[in-house]
């Protein structure tokens, strides 16, 4: 080899990793990103606006957040005008459209690792013969359930579109805030079943074109099926999990989330507990979507039924509407307004917020 260019590897190989995203204790966060050649690199953080970076002489830019709430963040890098993850990072958000990275700004113990008893997540596989593909789901069981004896009761928890069935444990931490409000005896042990959500085979894709041209409702019906006629019954004979109404409840984010109101208002036989977290794609009839609903029956049949979206959410309005609409019908539902955004911040909150009230 040149000793030219063998000196040019060994300086390549010796030069100083880049650390990103670098988080200080002050709760402020330095991103870098190296493109010599962009002329513009934004920032990307997840709940925020884009905020421009500033290019340093070695082709590195950079840009030190203000002080963060402590919480997990997806962000992505925009290097004139295309989306970028950080290669500096491992850490990343699964989503099948819209991919990121993640950084954690700890400090709220809620959703992060903490020395108390922990609950198993398993993964499982099988063939949905009532939608016709192959999927997954995963279960949470809290603990000391393999070691007893009981029946436990259960909240099946529904993602958002373009998630997978792993976003509501890989992103939005469900398995360790449960772990934590069990710990603190402040949620009931309970089983948390986190499904597939989507009803139509590849419904999440790149190339289905805008969203309000997409099938939700038709989505969310066979979805239906499948979670009734399926999951339930194979959650049923697998875990020791009451089959009480009173001992089964179900919430979901955004698309989970109108899955969960159409799913759980229109079988009030199944479940006890409903919670809707920024919902979207229920479409403008609400008569249509909920045909003989009456308040009476609903009061009689939940015990809550609860409905939140993040005060800077463009599906806020909506929302509101469906609360409107459902007070209308003498149905008693609770709606909370969060700060933020359409994003996992505002959920993992919800979900907190919503578990704690489960089973009692």
């Amino acid at each position: 080899m040149h000793a030219v260019a063998a000196l040019a590897l060994l300086l390549s190989a010796l030069q100083v990793p880049l650390v990103s995203p670098e988080v200080h204790a002050d709760h402020t966060v330095t991103f870098r990103f190296k493109d010599a050649t962009a002329k513009t690199v934004m920032l990307s953080l997840e709940g925020s606006n884009a905020f421009p970076m500033t290019r340093g002489s070695d082709g590195v830019w950079t840009i030190t957040t203000l002080p963060l709430v402590p919480d997990y963040y997806g962000y992505t890098f925009v290097s004139d005008g295309n989306t970028r993850l950080d290669p500096s990072n491992w850490l990343a958000k699964p989503n099948l459209i819209w991919q990121s990275s993640a950084v954690l700004v700890p400090g709220n113990e809620l959703w992060e690792v903490r020395n108390v008893p922990h609950g198993t997540l398993s993964r499982h596989y099988y063939h949905s013969n009532l939608i016709g593909d192959d999927r997954d789901m995963l279960i949470y069981t809290p603990p000391g359930y393999e070691s007893g004896k009981g029946k436990y009761p259960v909240l099946y928890l529904l993602h958002g579109y373009s998630d997978t069935a792993v976003g509501w444990s890989e992103v939005g931490k469900a398995n360790h805030i449960l772990d934590n409000l069990i710990a603190e005896g402040r949620a009931k042990s309970m089983i948390v079943v986190m499904p597939l959500g989507y009803g139509i085979p590849n419904f999440a894709s790149p190339n289905r074109g805008s969203l309000g041209n997409m099938p939700f409702g038709k989505n969310t019906v066979e979805f239906a099926k499948g979670l009734l006629g399926e999951v339930i019954p194979m959650v049923e004979k697998s875990y020791r999990v009451s089959k009480i109404q009173s001992d089964r409840a179900i919430a979901g984010l955004s698309m989970g989330g109108a899955e969960t109101l159409s799913i759980g208002l229109n079988n009030l036989e199944k479940f006890a507990y409903v919670g809707a977290f920024s919902s979207g794609g229920l479409g403008n009839n609400l008569e249509t979507e909920f045909p003989n609903l009456s308040g009476e029956k609903v009061n009689k049949s939940l015990k809550s039924l609860y409905i939140s979206c993040g005060t800077e959410d463009g599906l806020l309005n909506p929302n509101r509407n469906i609360v409107t609409w459902l007070k209308g019908k003498g149905v008693n539902v609770e709606m909370k307004e969060k700060p933020g955004r359409h994003a996992w911040m505002v959920w993992r909150r919800n979900l907190a917020e919503f578990a704690q009230v489960l089973f009692r």
